[in-house]
């Protein structure tokens, strides 16, 4: 049974960091790509950012402040945010891919089938 749990969503302040994880179980973590994605409140889901074992992307609102990152021992997946501004604050979900042996040259909410539960980012003063 694949399951995703996220952790690590915070308060922080504007210029702030935080890392958030994602623990993957039931499935080999590098035979999949895996997504970071968000939603704020009224606004439709984003990618934000995903990684394989051939390729990773980011949207260009994130680029130069998050990393993605992986570590296939632990069967986790990392999102390193940096330099946070107000406008980064929503809920933030990883997602995996749908398909075996999937990359990051198409990076959309309907190719991910599973999903985490999200957890809450609010960059506030």
């Amino acid at each position: 049974q694949v399951q995703l749990v996220e952790s690590g969503g915070n308060l922080v302040q504007p210029g702030g960091s935080l890392r958030l994880s994602c623990a993957a179980s039931g499935f080999t973590l590098r035979d999949y790509a895996l997504g970071w994605f968000r939603q704020a409140p009224g606004k439709e889901r984003e990618g934000i950012s995903c990684i394989s074992t051939r390729d990773g992307s980011y949207t260009e609102s994130v680029k130069g402040r998050f990393t993605i990152s992986r570590d296939n021992v632990k069967n986790t997946v990392y999102l390193q945010m940096n330099s946070l501004k107000p406008e980064d604050t929503a809920v933030y979900y990883c997602a995996k891919n749908r398909r075996y042996g999937s990359n990051c040259h198409r990076f959309k909410p309907t190719d991910y089938g599973s999903w985490g539960q999200g957890t809450q980012v609010t960059v506030s003063s």
